[in-house]
């Protein structure tokens, strides 16, 4: 298999900082809002060489998405900034309304989703926030897997005319995506090519899919991985090949298994092509407070994990 090198930890919310200081010299049409968190969102520089292109709104989010909304009305390109928690649950009438149901070219961009967010605890760990917003029509959902793409992604998401939810998170991982990648949204990406099974992931959990299918080979299992980065419009075509080859497929998401990529998943292949398939995801529950590797560990979302679903879906194939 093709062996990915991991060019250094980095936290994928500081590749949405990245993206916006890009933006901030490339595209005057970009403007920033932020709810008191400039500094988690990583946003400084955009601010420092951009001062009369950033609103800093204060702990008012649903202010903020009324504000993002009305200002593309003047030409401008809203991007909204705070934790995903605030980015969705709090605002989601002001989303659906203001933003979705009007069909705004506003970009909501959440940093610190998931499970990974850790010691905050689960007040603050949202695992529904890709169901909430892939439901809303029109609206484009990205979860990106590392420093790189995350930085590629809101550069890309600037050029595409429409509500976007842009997801991503709190801890270091593994950045080992190209520096200069080409982002298409819509568009999977496969990693590794294989025979026995379709892992297919999102997020954090892309990484821990190829260690996953590294430590499969050395069992005799040929693992196919596909980065999907964009959950809403999802690359169905992409899944349904690779499904045809494998005959069995492995859902790995940072989310709760209702509502997520896993789901859509399954609704395509239910309707195109059924095959066993395995969830690695929440089970419907909260969070809690904890180290990101000792949740991720307890919750059942990792490689470890990852490899259990694929030797418990594999035996499936069989008596398919």
């Amino acid at each position: 298999m093709k062996k990915y090198i991991d060019q250094g930890k980095k936290d994928t919310r500081s590749g949405y900082g990245a993206g916006m200081t890009v933006l901030g010299r490339t595209n005057p049409k970009v403007v920033a809002l932020c709810a008191d968190l400039v500094g988690s969102l990583k946003i400084q520089e955009f601010i420092d060489e951009n001062p009369e292109r950033f609103f800093q709104v204060g702990i008012a989010e649903a202010n903020m998405m009324g504000i993002a909304a009305g200002l593309t009305i003047g030409g401008y390109i809203p991007f909204t900034g705070t934790f995903a928690n605030f980015s969705t649950g709090r605002v989601y009438d002001q989303i659906r309304q203001s933003i979705a149901y009007s069909e705004k070219n506003v970009k909501i961009c959440a940093s610190h989703a998931g499970i990974t967010l850790g010691e905050d605890g689960a007040t603050h760990q949202i695992l529904e926030d890709i169901g909430l917003m892939k439901m809303l029509p029109g609206m484009t959902v990205i979860n990106t897997c590392d420093f790189n793409q995350t930085k590629a992604a809101t550069i890309a998401i600037a050029e595409h005319e429409g509500p976007v939810y842009l997801r991503f998170g709190r801890p270091a991982v593994a950045n080992f995506t190209p520096v200069d990648q080409n982002f298409e949204i819509g568009k999977a990406i496969l990693l590794n090519e294989g025979t026995d099974v379709t892992i297919v992931a999102t997020g954090h959990l892309v990484w821990q899919s190829l260690i996953a299918a590294e430590n499969l080979e050395s069992k005799g299992i040929s693992a196919e991985v596909i980065n999907i980065h964009t959950i809403k419009p999802l690359d169905e075509e992409a899944i349904i090949k690779s499904v045809k080859k494998t005959g069995a497929i492995v859902t790995a998401e940072e989310h709760n298994y209702l509502g997520g990529l896993g789901e859509s998943v399954a609704r395509t292949l239910t309707t195109s092509y059924p095959v066993p398939q395995e969830f690695i995801a929440t089970q419907d529950i909260f969070g809690e407070s904890g180290t990101p590797d000792q949740l991720m560990e307890k919750y059942g979302l990792n490689d470890k994990a990852i490899e259990r679903a694929v030797l418990k879906v594999t035996k499936r194939k069989s008596v398919h």
